[in-house]
């Protein structure tokens, strides 16, 4: 029944209903009640609202003498009456929805930098207090209240202090992020992941630890491959704030990796994309167990029942040897540079293939033009003979 009402209507009906008033009286009742600090109801709208309430006989004017638009008196009709009650007993046992924009916010405030999100929300803080001392000013010059406008008061001044408190343990929890120690996989091996863009290096890599799903395919035009990418940042921000919460360890989103491999390594020097195989990866400190990658997944599984978060995997992999260059370009344009790896650096230098072609993604696709895209192309390899 509520539906039938915007809370502008359903508000103007409702000071109608307890009794007959003009426009200029309803809007300092709204005015005076703070109902402004709970609705959107604004003094331009309260006609266009009366104009609507009476075109649908909810309700009528007196007949009263007026002197003009601003003193024509209302009241509501037996039907305007009836649905008000039957709005006003719905919406008293109603549960109020979440939809507080500030929410989608938060789910968005990982493109930010902490620091950004911190301001935003001291600003935000700020704003809380200055409310919550007007709705408490408001309330103190109309007081003693009748028990109906005390409750509304008391909501109203309740909702804006639990927001606050979670305002402030927000702010606090990425104040205290900032100032934490983060590990960062880009810093700490620094040589794997900033090599030179004009000749091959050899590096020695580590045993390292990822989360990973393998697919199979045009990474182009698979719709696997684009689920194993999503799936897999959804898992790590989960273990990142999992992490920090629980265990006071907080570390930097490592960028996307991917194995690839063929039964032909000329397959990726000819681009032929739908023979390849892959293992999307992003890399995790090594205090992340199993079973905090499960309790992720389960996590991430109740907010999306992505299919394919049954295939996320802890993968502990130790390359040791390899050669690596950073190319910058589009994607399309690495075949000549691993064509270059393949047939003249390795050969000439006495190595051979030993394990999967390996690329780190280190720019953000959606947000990099191809011509500037960084990525670091690594082959293990390992002496001929």
């Amino acid at each position: 029944m509520t539906a039938a009402l915007t809370d502008g209507e359903f508000t103007v009906l409702g000071l109608l209903v307890e009794r007959p008033r003009h426009g200029y009286e309803l809007e300092r009742v709204i005015e005076e009640r703070g109902v402004r600090e709970w609705t959107s109801l604004g003094f331009s709208s309260i006609y266009y609202v009366l104009d609507k309430l009476a075109k649908r006989g909810l309700i009528e004017g007196t007949g009263a003498p007026a002197s003009g638009r601003s003193r024509a008196v209302f009241r509501a009709t037996d039907a305007g009456r009836a649905l008000c009650g039957a709005a006003t007993r719905e919406a008293l046992a109603a549960r109020a929805p979440l939809r507080s924009r500030v929410l989608i916010a938060m789910a968005n405030s990982p493109v930010l930098p902490d620091a950004d999100v911190a301001a935003a929300l001291a600003l935000r803080l700020e704003a809380l207090r200055e409310q919550l001392k007007e709705v408490a000013a408001t309330r103190s010059a109309q007081e003693p209240l009748p028990a109906s406008a005390a409750a509304i008061f008391d909501y109203s001044e309740a909702m804006l202090a639990a927001d606050l408190a979670w305002t402030e343990t927000t702010l606090a929890a990425f104040t205290e992020e900032g100032t934490m120690d983060k590990y960062d996989v880009k810093k700490a091996h620094r040589a794997l992941y900033a090599p030179s863009a004009k000749d091959f290096t050899v590096v020695e890599v580590p045993e390292l630890r990822y989360i990973a799903v393998d697919g199979h395919g045009d990474p182009n035009t698979s719709s696997a491959y684009a689920e194993a990418v999503e799936t897999l940042y959804g898992v790590a921000y989960t273990l990142k704030f999992a992490s920090r919460n629980t265990l006071g360890r907080d570390f930097v989103v490592a960028p996307l990796e991917g194995l690839w491999r063929a039964d032909d390594p000329a397959a990726f020097t000819k681009r032929n994309k739908g023979s390849w195989s892959w293992t999307m990866m992003i890399g995790q400190p090594e205090w992340i167990t199993g079973a905090m990658v499960r309790d992720a997944v389960e996590t991430a599984a109740r907010k999306r029942g992505n299919p394919t978060l049954a295939d996320v995997r802890l993968l502990t992999l130790a390359e040791g040897a390899c050669v690596q260059i950073m190319h910058v370009g589009s994607y399309d344009d690495e075949a000549p540079v691993l064509d270059r790896l393949h047939r003249e650096y390795m050969p000439a230098n006495g190595f051979t293939f030993n394990g999967d072609h390996h690329e780190i993604y280190l720019s953000d696709p959606r947000r990099t033009a191809p011509a500037k895209l960084k990525t670091v192309l690594r082959q293990p390899v390992r002496p001929v003979g």
